[in-house]
């Protein structure tokens, strides 16, 4: 892609921000609101991060860029949903329930797609690793909407979410996902697939840790609901910039790797 395209499609990304920003600013943040806080440091470096990763696109090679815009895409949906939710907080101090899944039905999606497109930057993947991630993701999304959205019961709901969750588990670290990565990816891929893994085990699990704070420790539902968007806070900044990062190293040093020979 040329410097030109790279530059507009930057520039288009931040103008689809703009309706967000505008709404946003209308809203006043208290000092000591920390988790209002922490939706607007959280927002600015998802649009930093978008920026970025669009703008590295011309740093990959062509196999690599499909990567690399979908680490961009990720950051993008999410900035302009931290956007709408960090408005509601400020002004209500409710819990943007609706906002974050929708949030999450389209990015945690992308995020599980990453696994499949690195690996098949590098060798032929069969279609149903990306459908197996895939069901795994939505199960442990819906499993979780029903539960904080008072449709069942919190408890069994969140049952069903952790089913999904250790189905990815079993796909990325045992399935064939696992396995083609191990015997037929180079080294660089094979480390950014462990490193994402673990960002899958032990970032994600920060989002359960969250949701059992919020709804199955009985604590009163100011401070609760406040734990709650802290911790899903800190979870989202890290599995979503820091999982495009990954995808960023492996793709700029396999790129560059490959115009050196």
């Amino acid at each position: 892609m040329s410097k030109f395209r790279v530059k507009w499609l930057s520039l288009g990304a931040g103008v689809s921000l703009l309706p967000a920003l505008a709404h946003a600013s209308t809203q006043n943040l208290r000092s000591d609101d920390y988790v209002g806080i922490s939706f607007w440091l959280i927002s600015m470096a998802l649009v930093a991060s978008t920026a970025f990763f669009f703008l590295e696109r011309d740093r990959a090679a062509g196999k690599w860029k499909t990567s690399l815009t979908v680490s961009g895409l990720v950051t993008l949906v999410a900035a302009v949903h931290y956007f709408y939710m960090r408005d509601i907080w400020v002004s209500t101090g409710a819990t943007p329930t609706v906002y974050r899944y929708i949030d999450w039905l389209i990015t945690v999606p992308l995020l599980m797609v990453e696994f499949y497109l690195i690996l098949a930057a590098v060798t032929k993947v069969p279609g149903g690793v990306f459908w197996r991630l895939i069901i795994g993701t939505f199960v442990m999304l819906i499993g979780g909407y029903v539960g904080e959205a008072g449709y069942v019961a919190v408890m069994p709901a969140f049952i069903v979410g952790m089913i999904g969750w250790a189905y990815i588990l079993y796909e990325v670290f045992m399935g064939e996902a696992s396995k083609i990565n191990a015997a037929e990816a180079p080294e660089s891929v094979q480390s950014a697939f462990k490193l994402m893994r673990l960002i899958v085990t032990f970032g994600w699990a920060i989002y359960p840790i969250g949701y059992f704070v919020g709804y199955l420790m009985g604590q009163d539902p100011s401070n609760s609901s406040a734990a709650l968007n802290l911790i899903y806070n800190l979870a989202d900044v890290l599995n979503k910039i820091a999982f495009g990062v990954i995808i960023w190293t492996v793709a700029t040093s396999e790129s560059e790797r490959a115009s050196a020979k």
